[in-house]
């Protein structure tokens, strides 16, 4: 007897003719995939595979990389600059010239008539590396604005404020390697198939091998919490409750590793007295984890040889945000699994080369992790630059978030915007888009022109994207891996370091600071500036050549080096004045937006895996847009029943900042006081999010805020939908 088909065709493949496969580095998250990119016999890019031999993918892609050919004639894309007097009114197409001199002229007008400080720059995590460097050339050394800083604060600040507090720097201690060696992994709010899918590829593997066990914290039944060994759906908002208790339960039974805590900690005696108050009897009624699963997770965590945590937004991106590293780091502190194979706080970077704008942007102070604070690096830096050292600033500026309410007061009145769309990202639209209005003149930079705060510009820039240039980014796990140029930039657009070398011509300093021609000449200046007696970034070992010849090089990697190291802090001695991690006692503050009678649910918001960030690239590739092409909202069955909404009805998601039409979509992956909705779209969660800041990181808390889910007209939300979706 027969089963299934008897006429099954197989599927196939279409030949795209390719002709030669060019290396590149993949432009979207932080994993950091090598990447080729099939040219035809025109030398269009018709495909994309990952690179065989490649140690972070291993020749692997996801559903982004593999269609990541077709942004370069993606729809939108922007291709001569743009000019106008006035917000509202018709752009006029003017040389690339023109739309410099008139963006030049209106810093120095804005500079001259309200202070240097007036006009800002907000950057990206998506530009190369060698343009960062360039960049930060022109703020810090031409322009010499002190509020330029990059849209990574929305994602990675609490991050790198988390490891300089416990280690006296930033940079991820560990690497994707870690996973292999692991005895016992906690992933805190870090949802890896959809967000990272080959990290968690790599994580999955390494599973199958070893069987060690994997402890997932997330409020949501996420996909990574479906394969988790335990998986504890925590209160919103409470990680540094939970970390304590776990932290209380470890030393109460003696669990800690005390040998690495006196060499190479320093705090503990604060950081046991504030951990009494932590039982976990009296934390399970904060956190909502039991108290016996609370103590289960700790003795598994301390008992491994080797341990390991991860986290993305779901840490960072709360009002608790730095603290939440923080205490990451001291459990893995007390614990020893710092610096060792297997035993890492590592968190997982979100856009392409975030890490290089933290590295060499100088938007949180001066090139290679120097601080504006520090008048040896202004002397070092100015000297290097050609530069007088006074012309820097004695501390950082604003931070993003800072820079926009500085907008609403009068404090800022020009803005530059590279690569970063604040219209979807920030949170509170409406008050988004009124501080925009109020700029007088505001210049857009990006690869797309239609970007939705290109609505409120006056001058636009067309750049190249990805691999339309040249350079480097740097992943996860400090690999630094090369860029290189595939295709021409589309039409008139430029590289954003060609933008950044001309415009610098413009400052009465551009004559005197040497801007390289090349990307490989700024990466030449980067490794002279990043040696150092005990500096852990050091890339003087690479060179554009090596690591493409290697697919890839981690930093440290010094002269002389064959590879970089895998690890950092594997002598124990940390970037602090002492040489010793902080042990940092952190008490819990409850200043969360919470559920209420009048807005009774929790939002809570992530990616989907078809999508990255703000959609102006993935919005665009049908594979990827089919799939969640519409905003919508999951929910729990029984909360919907109680107000009579059904599966894929349209509803208003409603907080006290203002409101959303989405889909729903009912799951039983959510508490029934809770639900989700993917943070991609532009007139969707921002609208009602809360954005409360962090004191120490200044990101938003993107994942806290109370809203409620009111019924709307099912043909109006329809009709709407689908003009927006035409548009």
């Amino acid at each position: 007897m027969l089963f299934g088909r008897t006429d099954r065709k197989p599927i196939r493949i279409a030949d795209k003719k390719v002709k030669e496969w060019k290396y590149t580095t993949c432009g979207y998250c932080s994993t950091g995939c090598s990447i080729q990119v099939g040219l035809n016999e025109e030398g269009r890019p018709v495909s994309a595979r990952g690179a065989a031999g490649a140690d972070v993918n291993r020749g692997k892609l996801c559903i982004k990389g593999i269609f990541e050919h077709e942004l370069f004639e993606a729809a939108g894309r922007g291709s001569e600059p743009l000019l106008r007097d006035k917000i509202h009114e018709p752009y006029q197409e003017v040389s690339w010239d023109s739309a410099m001199d008139k963006t030049a002229s209106e810093i120095k007008r804005i500079q001259e008539t309200y202070g240097r400080d007036a006009f800002a720059i907000v950057s990206t995590g998506q530009i190369l590396t060698e343009e960062f460097y360039t960049l930060g050339k022109l703020a810090r050394g031409c322009i010499g604005t002190n509020n330029y800083d990059g849209n990574t604060t929305l994602c990675m600040a609490s991050a790198v404020s988390g490891y300089k507090r416990s280690f006296g720097s930033d940079g991820p201690p560990g690497c994707y390697e870690d996973f292999e060696h692991t005895d016992c992994l906690i992933a805190f709010g870090s949802n890896l198939p959809e967000q990272h899918p080959v990290i968690y590829w790599r994580l999955k593997e390494a599973r199958e091998q070893r069987k060690f066990p994997l402890i997932v914290v997330d409020p949501r039944v996420t996909m990574l919490a479906q394969f988790a060994d335990i998986h504890l759906p925590i209160t919103p908002g409470t990680d540094v409750v939970l970390i304590n208790s776990l932290m209380h339960v470890i030393l109460k039974e003696g669990l800690e590793d005390r040998a690495y805590i006196e060499a190479h900690t320093q705090g503990i005696d604060e950081l046991e007295k504030v951990l009494e108050k932590f039982d976990p009897v009296s934390a399970s009624k904060v956190c909502g984890i039991d108290e016996d699963t609370i103590r289960n997770v700790a003795r598994l965590y301390a008992k491994a040889d080797a341990a390991m945590s991860i986290w993305t937004m779901g840490i960072n991106q709360s009002t608790h945000g730095s603290d939440g590293v923080v205490n990451i780091n001291n459990l893995n502190l007390v614990t020893g699994n710092i610096g060792k194979p297997g035993g890492t706080s590592l968190s997982i970077t979100g856009q392409c080369n975030a890490m290089g704008t933290r590295e060499w942007s100088s938007c949180s102070g001066l090139p290679g992790y120097r601080l504006l604070e520090k008048p040896e690096h202004r002397e070092e830096i100015g000297k290097f630059w050609n530069v007088d050292p006074e012309f820097f600033p004695k501390k950082r500026g604003l931070a993003q978030t800072d820079i926009f309410p500085a907008i609403e007061s009068g404090q800022i009145k020009g803005l530059w915007l590279v690569a970063t769309n604040p219209m979807t990202s920030m949170p509170n639209t409406a008050r988004t888009r009124k501080i925009l209005e109020k700029l007088e003149f505001l210049v857009v930079q990006d690869a797309y022109q239609d970007v939705e705060t290109t609505e409120y510009a006056h001058c636009f820039f067309p750049a190249g994207v990805w691999a339309e240039k040249e350079g480097c980014f740097t992943n996860t796990e400090r690999r630094v891996n090369i860029v290189r140029q595939v295709t021409e930039p589309y039409a008139n657009s430029k590289s954003d370091f060609w933008i950044f070398t001309q415009m610098s011509k413009r400052f009465p300093n551009g004559d005197k600071i040497d801007f390289p021609d090349t990307p490989a000449g700024a990466f030449e200046e980067m490794k002279q500036l990043s040696v150092g007696e005990g500096r852990t970034l050091d890339i003087s070992g690479m060179s554009h050549e090596k690591i493409e010849a290697n697919k890839g090089l981690q930093w440290p990697c010094r002269e002389g080096q064959d590879k970089g190291d895998q690890r950092i802090y594997t002598d124990g001695i940390f970037q602090t004045e002492s040489g010793r991690a902080n042990l940092i006692a952190l008490d819990f503050i409850d200043n969360n937006e919470t559920p209420c009678e009048q807005y009774p649910f929790w939002l809570n918001s992530g990616r989907v895996v078809e999508h990255f960030h703000t959609r102006t690239r993935t919005g665009k590739i049908g594979n990827q847009n089919k799939y969640s092409p519409t905003p919508y909202m999951e929910m729990n069955p029984d909360s919907a029943a109680e107000l009579g909404i059904k599966h894929q009805q349209y509803v208003r998601l409603a907080s006290r900042r203002g409101d959303a039409v989405v889909m729903v979509q009912l799951t039983q992956r959510l508490p029934r006081n809770m639900v989700f909705v993917p943070f991609h779209f532009h007139d969707c969660v921002n609208r009602v999010s809360l954005g409360l800041l962090d004191p120490h990181s200044r990101q938003p808390a993107f994942k806290q805020c109370s809203v409620r889910v009111e019924h709307v007209d099912q043909d109006e939300a329809a009709r709407m939908n689908k003009l927006r979706r035409a548009f």
